[in-house]
């Protein structure tokens, strides 16, 4: 499955980029915002963040080694420190794509696919050190009640308990390493009658387990101040969240930030596919995009 990039035209073509803008993509992925940025014509400056060097490895080819574009792996919750390294000062426009790439699941090999066998990590990073918490850590040494609320307050798991208990049992038996062998005890936990579902019966505890060792919902709270800092005024940022929870949250900032008289709401309410997308790329279904003008 290659990665196909949502909502593009009406997340580019909402930042308005004019000549000699400087705009952050802040979710680099494969590159395919930035690239329809460019195919805009504009002379503008796009800094390309993204903590995989796989993608930024992918961005590359498809962008190509143009001096329009500046390449940064690391994690865009430091969007400010990042700015600095490269004597940015102010920027016109960021966007967030919250999203993970499908390229991720299918060519990591870091355990996003419960449909493969993998090593337990889950990390967006390539590499990780011996300080990382990984989806190992979390399965083989949180305590039940801490797994159980995870998949609870996450995922919305029906059967957290369950499958809390039965992690928690499998483990002092053997350690669980991959991914077919936390599939094989989200299943024996859970009854016949959910592994029949439209979605997979481990699809909730994979993701809870994603969001919780990459802190995802933590870097929306930290980053989105961030960068509203860096906006120059009239600047915009744009998000496009695909669950609930980031959705939440970026909807909470930017209510706030209109209360507090810092910018304007452009999105009363937020923008997601057209049939035609949605036809030819079904993952968009879940996409949301808010957008918010600096003051």
């Amino acid at each position: 499955m290659t990665h196909i990039t949502v909502l593009p035209h009406e997340s580019i073509d909402c930042l308005n980029l004019k000549d000699g803008d400087v705009f952050i993509d802040a979710t680099l992925g494969n590159g395919g915002h930035s690239a329809y940025a460019l195919s805009l014509g504009k002379d503008i400056r796009i800094v390309g963040i993204d903590q995989d060097e796989d993608s930024i490895a992918r961005a590359q080819v498809r962008l190509g080694h143009t001096s329009a574009v500046t390449y940064v792996h690391d994690n865009f919750r430091n969007i400010d420190t990042i700015a600095k390294n490269l004597g940015i000062q102010s920027v016109n426009a960021v966007l967030f794509d919250f999203g993970f790439s499908s390229d991720q699941i299918e060519q990591s090999g870091r355990g996003f696919s419960f449909q493969k066998d993998e090593p337990l990590l889950m990390t967006f990073k390539k590499d990780t050190n011996e300080t990382d918490i990984t989806a190992y850590t979390i399965v083989n040494t949180w305590e039940e009640d801490e797994i159980k609320k995870l998949l609870w307050e996450y995922a919305d798991e029906r059967f957290a308990p369950r499958i809390a208990r039965a992690i928690v049992a499998e483990r002092k038996v053997k350690t669980i390493s991959t991914t077919t062998e936390l599939v094989d005890v989200v299943k024996r936990a859970t009854p016949a009658f959910y592994h029949r579902g439209k979605i997979h019966p481990a699809t909730r505890t994979f993701q809870a387990i994603r969001i919780a060792v990459n802190d995802e919902l933590g870097v929306i709270r930290d980053v989105l101040p961030k960068a509203l800092e860096l906006l120059t005024s009239h600047g915009v940022i744009a998000t496009i969240s695909f669950h609930s929870l980031e959705d939440r949250i970026v909807k909470h900032t930017f209510r706030a930030w209109a209360k507090e008289e810092l910018g304007r709401i452009i999105t009363k309410r937020p923008q997601t596919a057209g049939d035609e997308e949605l036809q030819s790329n079904p993952r968009s279904r879940s996409a949301k995009l808010r957008i918010f003008e600096k003051k």
